[in-house]
């Protein structure tokens, strides 16, 4: 597990300025969790994906990957391998001209011996169904297509752990579909612990249990179920919840028989054709 004990970051630009980011987070992420982390622009999304796999070391406080402390000097490449991480931006990750080769990268890094390095290279593409695209130059192909091959090298390295910081923010509708159905069947058929940053409300609703963070300190978790509910709450710390939620809720209050928590349009479809 990744587990957070009252862990705080600042950032300090200037010497005199401290501008925080995370303030005193406890959290456990259990192995084989799909965990999505919501909240508006400076809320400390992306400084927590960071503190995750030692990127940044708490100012205060403890991250531990595993028992480990992210901040043991000696275990360092040790978290890293263990922890993946994927960005926002795909062409910010591929370095190689030939699909296969930048997937190869880590693996070779790591000192993974050549024979063994092929086999991941087709496991990790078979992983995110990119492998007829293995001798393809990333440059040609989709946003999608491209943070799949960036999930797939991160994949070859064989964590236990994959942080995806907003994936699909640069992406549009089909390719943010390709890349949360890619990430869903990892956490759903492989046990792959997921912990997805977004923006997308829908994209949440996919998670085993949401988290929403505001200038820098956890403010709700729970299920989605639990979660989209609180609208009120929600629209307070300047959120929304899924449009399917929403659409719900106000056909409920036109008198029809809804509950305040549908999250999905097959749920929707299912309560008003029954």
């Amino acid at each position: 597990m990744i587990q957070l004990q009252d862990v705080s970051y600042s950032y300090q630009p200037e010497e005199e300025q401290v501008l925080p980011a995370v303030s005193d987070i406890s959290l456990t992420i259990e192995e084989g969790e799909f965990l999505a982390v919501i909240g508006h622009n400076g809320s400390g999304k992306s400084t927590l994906a960071k503190l995750l796999n030692g990127l940044l070391l708490p100012d205060k406080g403890v991250v531990s990957v595993d028992l480990i402390s992210t901040s043991d000097q000696e275990k360092y490449w040790q978290i890293r391998q263990q922890v993946g991480m994927v960005f926002q931006n795909p062409d910010n990750q591929l370095i190689a001209t030939i699909v296969e080769e930048d997937v190869a990268f880590g693996p070779e890094n790591l000192g993974i011996p050549s024979e063994e390095i092929v086999t991941r290279v087709e496991e990790s593409l078979s992983q995110v169904a990119m492998l007829e695209y293995r001798h393809h130059a990333p440059h040609l192909l989709s946003g999608g297509q491209k943070q799949r091959i960036a999930i797939a090298g991160i994949l070859a390295m064989h964590p236990k752990y994959l942080v995806l910081d907003e994936p699909t923010a640069m992406l549009d509708p089909q390719g943010r579909r390709e890349v949360m159905a890619t990430v869903t069947r990892l956490n759903r058929e492989e046990g792959m612990t997921v912990v997805w940053i977004t923006h997308h409300m829908e994209e949440a609703v996919r998670a085993h249990r949401v988290m929403v963070m505001d200038h820098g300190r956890l403010a709700i978790q729970g299920t989605p179920r639990e979660v989209f509910k609180q609208t009120e709450l929600l629209q307070l710390l300047h959120l929304d919840v899924p449009v399917i939620t929403r659409l719900g809720q106000l056909l409920a209050q036109d008198g029809f028989n809804l509950p305040p928590d549908v999250l999905t349009v097959e749920e929707m479809v299912n309560l008003l054709c029954p």
